[in-house]
């Protein structure tokens, strides 16, 4: 096999309207797509070079844009994909299981699957929390900043399952135009969220100070004192009277940890839908439709608070994604709220040799009194 040539382009360029169809990018947020995207390559394979080889484990999601591209499996046999014929990534189980070879010029995109998986989760959760303060009248002033407050990259390092703790975390305080809130040089053990107000960020060296930006709601300042342990590298002032929102290094770190989740054993999954126990699938609908597990239902995570009202309580569901990331949020959410859920361990193995017996299904089934029945087709 030739060796995997290609040529980058710089700088990356995306066409949003594009990347937003595919699955499961179509299913993020502008925001958590956008700082995916950051990471991301877009990258032209000529025709004969290699896209990448069977056996190789990359840990990539590579999408086809444009061109074709033929698949060759151990015995030879190709079979070609033409660009945006699929709106999945291109033969995605890892280790790879065929060599996927340019027949023309090609254009891919290149996107770090761990990266993709927890800003999906991140995005969907999100998503979710949205749904569930929106129904808290006593919050509607404030559901747009909390909103903000969750697309800050501060806590894009945060378990998704975290996710509801971090307003708890937070610590309002009331300022006044002209209150110096950090300072240049001084050690930093919080950082704030502008919820109401300006201010005016300087820095200073050789006794001369610049302006270098001023701020407003729902921005984000200090957060370098809770990921680095290293001083403040400017002063900020507020401008106007205002309310911050004040976390703790402390607190932050706390965020970190993610708490456990109610787990089944890969191997006694079977065991668990002979006895009628409804598996629930949070991947998206067009992710479901390819195949799914024997009379899986479908609840995308983004809209778990919507449909979260058509399981049964005193039922046990077991819950289950590609990776695990979506389906433990999910499971642990509802847990959360009364259900009774176990998240499915081990959740890449229904997509390699071990689910192949077990992932075959393609029907769609619909929850009626918590029990999965067979919905509409076509």
């Amino acid at each position: 096999m030739q060796a995997q040539k290609s040529v980058q382009i710089a700088p990356v360029e995306f066409d949003l309207n594009l990347t937003r169809t595919l699955v499961p990018l179509k299913d993020m947020s502008e925001s958590h797509l956008l700082a995916l995207l950051d990471d991301a390559l877009i990258e032209v394979v000529c025709a004969g070079q290699t896209v990448f080889n069977a056996g190789s484990y990359d840990a990539r999601h590579v999408y086809l844009l444009h061109g074709d591209v033929a698949l060759v499996d151990g015995a030879g046999n190709r079979t070609r994909i033409k660009g945006r014929s699929s709106l999945f990534p291109i033969a995605h189980q890892q280790p790879r299981q065929v060599t996927a070879i340019a027949e023309t010029d090609c254009s891919v995109l290149r996107i770090d699957s761990e990266r993709l998986d927890k800003m999906l989760t991140w995005s969907q959760v999100a998503d979710y929390l949205q749904l569930i303060i929106s129904r808290e009248r006593d919050l509607d002033e404030d559901v747009d900043w909390m909103m903000t407050v969750l697309k800050s990259n501060l806590f894009f390092k945060v378990p998704p399952l975290n996710v509801e703790q971090i307003f708890s975390r937070l610590t309002p305080q009331v300022v006044y135009a002209g209150d110096v809130i950090i300072r240049q040089g001084e050690m930093g053990e919080q950082c704030y969220f502008i919820k109401e107000g300006e201010a005016d960020v300087t820095s200073h060296s050789d006794n001369k100070r610049q302006h270098l930006a001023t701020i407003g709601v729902g921005r984000c300042f200090g957060e370098d004192a809770l990921v680095n342990e290293t001083v403040r590298n400017a002063t900020v002032m507020m401008r106007t009277d205002g309310v911050l929102m004040r976390l703790e290094k402390q607190d932050f770190y706390r965020l970190l940890k993610e708490p456990s989740v109610s787990t089944l054993h890969f191997n006694e999954l079977e065991a668990k839908i002979a006895k009628g126990v409804v598996t629930v699938d949070v991947r998206s609908e067009d992710e479901y439709s390819e195949v799914h597990l024997p009379k899986a239902v479908n609840i995308p995570l983004n809209i778990l608070a919507i449909k979260s009202r058509l399981l049964n309580k005193d039922n046990l569901y077991i819950f289950y994604c590609d990776t695990g990331r979506r389906s433990r949020a999910a499971a642990y959410l509802l847990a959360e709220h009364g259900y009774k859920t176990l998240a499915l361990e081990n959740c890449a193995s229904l997509f390699g040799n071990a689910g192949k017996e077990l992932m075959v299904d393609r029907r769609n089934y619909v929850l009626r009194d918590g029990a999965a029945l067979p919905g509409r087709t076509g």
